[in-house]
């Protein structure tokens, strides 16, 4: 089935073009259909790259969808346009009134800030405390999932002493979850972050449950007790060559980023990445909207 999209926006055509059935907002009118309602916030800074990432994803599934993507409203993204943002965006004003199947919350680039001196900090928190009776199933991705760690459940972050940056292997504890089924007890994530959260206190909180681990111990998948949670510490929603294109960006400001572990073949940085994550992408997404979102989502909603 489809993934509904506002008509014109611009990752449309290019899923298209990858044979992912995309249906505007017009044409979805017109069927008699009871759809998922999706909102993404959308926090990354080059959020048309975001964009085609979560809606490739979304669209993976015999389940229709219809999107909504959000913005703050307490601050202005500096690199899209705001004919962008004003077209195909909305903001927490517009929506909170509403109920939604599910959401999702993205990364951002703030992680060395304390979570109060981020900007729309107060707004975010808003936003997650309205979740609570307004979202059936949140999907929190890298600091999102941070955020949503130290929110809801009072786990702080604390710096790395070097960025967390490559290709990583991962184990599962809890390989009959609904949300990890089909998954391999071995498999591949992408990180790029520079804090982390602390194993031990997740695995001590009543209400969470750690459902995987790096290859070096660190907290990867995580949910609540009772599913309405969900937190990616890492970007499985990344392409094959995104950490490529952040490496190039990290040379460029001289922040002396490592070369991402395990990513390049070879370790040449000229040799093309291979996307070693993608099937577990494709199997995350659609098992969270269909266990977490669609089976617990009420009709009448």
């Amino acid at each position: 089935m489809p993934i509904n999209i506002p008509k014109d926006l611009p990752a449309g055509e290019l899923l298209r073009k990858e044979k992912i059935f995309v249906m505007d907002e017009d044409r979805a009118r017109t069927q008699d259909i009871r759809p998922l309602n999706i909102l993404i916030l959308n926090l990354m800074p080059e959020k048309e790259k975001t964009e085609l990432q979560l809606l490739r994803l979304l669209g993976n599934t015999p389940l229709q969808v219809n999107i909504t993507f959000l913005r703050t409203s307490t601050y202005q993204s500096k690199n899209v346009s705001n004919y962008h943002l004003d077209n195909f965006y909305t903001t927490f004003a517009d929506v909170k009134n509403r109920r939604y199947d599910g959401m999702i919350i993205t990364g951002a680039p703030v992680e060395k800030m304390a979570f109060e001196e981020v900007d729309y900090w107060g707004e975010l928190a808003e936003i997650m405390e309205w979740t609570k009776t307004n979202v059936t199933s949140t999907l929190h991705i890298c600091w999102g999932a941070q955020a949503a760690l130290y929110y809801h459940y009072g786990i702080g972050k604390f710096e790395l002493p070097k960025k967390c940056f490559g290709v990583f292997k991962h184990q599962l504890f809890e390989p009959k979850l609904k949300l990890v089924r089909g998954f391999d007890e071995v498999f591949n994530a992408p990180h790029s972050r520079y804090t982390d959260v602390s194993r031990e206190a997740i695995e001590n909180h009543p209400e969470l449950k750690l459902v995987s681990v790096s290859e070096e111990g660190a907290p990867f998948i995580i949910m609540s007790e009772n599913g309405k949670n969900i937190m990616i510490t890492g970007h499985l929603e990344y392409d094959a060559t995104t950490l490529a294109d952040e490496y190039v960006r990290d040379q460029k400001k001289g922040l002396g980023t490592a070369i991402p572990k395990n990513y390049f073949p070879n370790n040449d940085v000229n040799e093309r990445p291979l996307h070693t994550w993608r099937s577990h992408s494709y199997l995350l997404f659609s098992n969270w909207l269909n266990y977490y979102v669609y089976q617990e989502t009420p009709y009448q909603w």
